[in-house]
């Protein structure tokens, strides 16, 4: 891996290739179905995403924020101190001015605002098993109330073949269908807007061996004010089920249910912290 301290902004940022296709990629990306996406492979230098994923750290490393219910099954992080160095100073830079021109060239978006605190964002872990059904994203920003417009995904997935699973799936407004499939490969980025109606997801549990997981970046940008109709009010994430058998809790999953609704409270913050420490 690179020296960080060797590291140059044309290092991080593609700026000639980012300049080159400002303007040929908007069309791409405003006419894609079922809303406005692009999908760009080998964009950043594959021996900055090589030492990033170097640094990517595994599902017991760090603390991470454990999701494990009907909707979503994964780990993510969004402390700065959980990133390595080198993936630190990429994000930054994806935060940069730079950067945040060259996206608004290509979706059309003006004065992006980024996200220092990557809410809901950062780091991103889903091991064998885990899912995360359709939704459309939270809409404002926790601390500052600020409207999110962009999402942005760095898939960080070497050799991964097409049984695995762990396709972003992007359905349709009415939820009849899904229109388009990305797979996670390593490399590959993921650029759409998020409105009420932006559904996506993994749904379908990963099917990769025990020891694989699905390593991935997420970034998400913002605006002070947007479209009144992209939104129907304030909102939280908003899953959607793809039919009446979606969206249901395991058998763990009820079952620690049950130990919750059963067990006095205090005992379960005394387990709580038995696990944590």
């Amino acid at each position: 891996m690179r020296s960080v301290s060797d590291l140059t902004i044309d290092s991080f940022l593609p700026r000639a290739q980012m300049q080159a296709m400002s303007t040929s990629a908007r069309a791409t990306y405003a006419n894609a179905k079922p809303y406005p996406h692009i999908v760009l492979d080998n964009f950043f230098d594959p021996e900055i995403v090589e030492g990033i994923l170097e640094e990517f750290p595994k599902p017991d490393a760090i603390r991470w924020q454990r999701f494990d219910n009907a909707n979503e099954i994964k780990l993510a992080s969004a402390a700065d101190a959980s990133f390595g160095p080198l993936t630190r100073l990429f994000l930054y830079h994806l935060n940069s001015i730079t950067f945040l021109e060259f996206l608004s060239q290509v979706t059309g978006v003006d004065n992006l605002i980024p996200d220092p605190r990557f809410e809901g964002g950062g780091l991103h872990q889903i091991v064998r098993g885990g899912k995360l059904g359709v939704h459309a994203d939270f809409n404002k920003h926790a601390v500052y109330g600020l409207d999110r417009r962009l999402n942005l995904l760095l898939y960080l997935n070497k050799n991964w073949r097409e049984e695995y699973g762990g396709h972003l799936q992007l359905w349709d407004r009415d939820m009849t269908r899904c229109e388009a499939k990305v797979s996670p490969i390593f490399n590959r980025v993921m650029i759409f807007n998020t409105t009420d109606f932006t559904y996506h997801g993994h749904p379908d549990p990963l099917e990769c061996p025990e020891g694989i997981t699905r390593k991935s970046l997420a970034l998400y940008y913002f605006t002070n004010g947007r479209p009144a109709e992209e939104v129907s009010g304030e909102h939280s994430t908003l899953f959607r089920p793809r039919g009446p058998d979606d969206l249901r809790p395991t058998t763990a999953q009820r079952a620690r249910n049950l130990v919750r609704d059963l067990v006095p409270p205090i005992i379960m913050r005394q387990l709580s912290r038995a696990r944590k420490t």
